[in-house]
């Protein structure tokens, strides 16, 4: 790994900062990396989860990641034009000075990825770097070691080590990873881990830009038409069998209206879903560690009282050994003692909090730590305004997760859910160093500024601090 770091930094060095046609050629050459691969790439996904929806490798991993791409080869050369900026006090402008911010690239980016998304959460953060003109040192998560290996030996065939490398292993690796003096780190994964990933980066004081999780919550607000929201609501949680930071982790909805959403719920996903045990479609928790600990959320609500409803259209049997899925579980009227309602569940679980006013829900929102999303479903616009009160990394609104795939948008958490933000143009900034640049006019301005100070600095002083 130090060997990996030491030639990209000496690259840095020896060569000038990429120019667009070099950041975009690096780019196209992601590109080509993915959509050439695709099978395999789906292929050695499926094989570590044991089944993941092809469609879901192929869509949100693959897809995904080449349109970030894409989004930045097309507006590189605008993002990297020197940005101009007023003068202070103006009247230098008008004299001829002159600011501006001009971007230059950071430097070698370490990217550690996690397993649920394992092509995009690695590859779709290369649109910032590169179109930004760093270069970056993957670390793929360990849980999925077939698509870790097949990113490694796809990024040897397709790039210098100058320009974009691999390393692999498990925690130790990772933990010495996030202690290299890297010129920037951008993290994905749990809140626990980001912890120690800043820590380790503030010894060197390199910056980070972490992507955690948190319980992303969904409001379903007075006015919704039900069955219209809990397709969107149902079809989001279960992607990758709600192995997704942005997944629903609660819902709360009024009170008035909790049986007809457990009704749409069963509905909407027996139309998905008709069987769930050897639907290709229905992907696998990632392992039994996982698995277990679903398993022992729901253990933990049902002794503390609440109702644990299983949706099970074709009544399968979920208890065999070596099953790695759970069916899509609601538990109803959970309390904020059990683990369900303080750990991010990362599954097909969904709680569901019933509420009879809206101070009501939004005390219940602000029990919890700040999430990585929030979704609200309604059409009142006094009733979105006082659930958007509430801090969130970013939000949707009539549907859920759906700013993500904004590439326009920056994509970022608050608090426990993360720190910073990347996508689009925000990616590009995140991975520059926004430098100032002043330029002086050939008049003595600053004449008056100097000893001895005289009658034009006082009124100067005057001007200054006037209210």
């Amino acid at each position: 790994m130090l060997r990996l770091l030491q030639v990209q930094k000496e690259a840095r060095l020896v060569q000038a900062p990429p120019s667009a046609d070099e950041r975009i050629d690096r780019l196209s050459r992601t590109i080509d990396l993915l959509v050439d691969n695709k099978r395999r790439i789906s292929e050695a996904i499926h094989s570590d989860f044991g089944n993941r929806s092809s469609h879901t490798s192929l869509l949100a991993d693959i897809a995904g990641s080449v349109v970030a791409l894409k989004h930045a080869r097309a507006n590189l050369r605008h993002w990297m034009k020197p940005e101009r900026r007023a003068t202070t006090p103006r009247f230098f402008g008008w004299l001829g000075a002159r600011a501006e911010v001009t971007y230059h690239p950071k430097g070698v980016v370490g990217i550690i990825s996690p397993w649920n998304f394992p092509i995009n959460l690695t590859f779709a953060p290369l649109a910032g770097v590169f179109a930004a003109g760093c270069t970056a040192i993957l670390k793929p998560s360990e849980r999925t070691p077939r698509t870790a290996e097949l990113v490694a030996d796809l990024v040897r065939n397709s790039f210098p080590e100058s320009e974009l490398s691999v390393v692999t292993g498990g925690e130790e690796i990772a933990a010495s990873f996030a202690r290299m003096e890297f010129d920037h780190i951008l993290f994905t994964g749990s809140a626990a881990t980001g912890r120690k990933v800043a820590l380790a980066a503030a010894g060197n004081l390199v910056p980070t830009t972490l992507e955690l999780g948190g319980k992303s919550p969904v409001i379903i607000g007075s006015s919704v038409k039900m069955v219209d929201a809990v397709r969107r609501i149902m079809a989001g949680k279960l992607v990758n069998a709600g192995q997704m930071c942005l997944a629903p982790d609660y819902l709360v909805v009024p009170r008035e209206r909790r049986t007809e959403f457990v009704a749409c719920a069963k509905s909407v996903v027996a139309q998905m879903y008709p069987s769930i045990k050897k639907n290709p479609d229905y992907t696998n928790l990632i392992d039994e560690r996982h698995h277990s600990r679903l398993r022992s959320l729901l253990e933990d609500a049902a002794s503390k009282g609440a109702e644990v409803m299983e949706i099970n259209p074709a009544n399968e049997d979920f208890s065999d050994p070596g099953c790695r899925k759970i069916p899509p579980t609601l538990v109803l009227d959970p309390s904020a003692a059990m683990s369900v309602m303080n750990e991010e569940i990362f599954g097909p679980i969904l709680p569901v909090v019933a509420y009879s006013s809206v101070s009501e829900a939004i005390e219940i929102l602000r029990r919890l730590p700040r999430p990585l999303g929030l979704y609200y479903f309604g059409k009142l616009s006094f009733e979105e305004r006082m659930f958007l009160t509430n801090l969130s990394g970013g939000v949707t609104i009539n549907d859920v997760s759906q700013h993500v795939a904004m590439e326009d948008l920056p994509f970022g958490g608050i608090g426990a859910s993360g720190m910073g933000n990347y996508h689009g143009v925000d990616g590009f900034r995140t991975f520059s160093h926004a430098r100032a640049v002043y330029r002086q006019t050939s008049l003595d301005v600053g004449a008056s500024l100097r000893p001895p100070y005289g009658p034009g600095f006082g009124k100067l002083l005057d001007r200054l601090l006037a209210k």
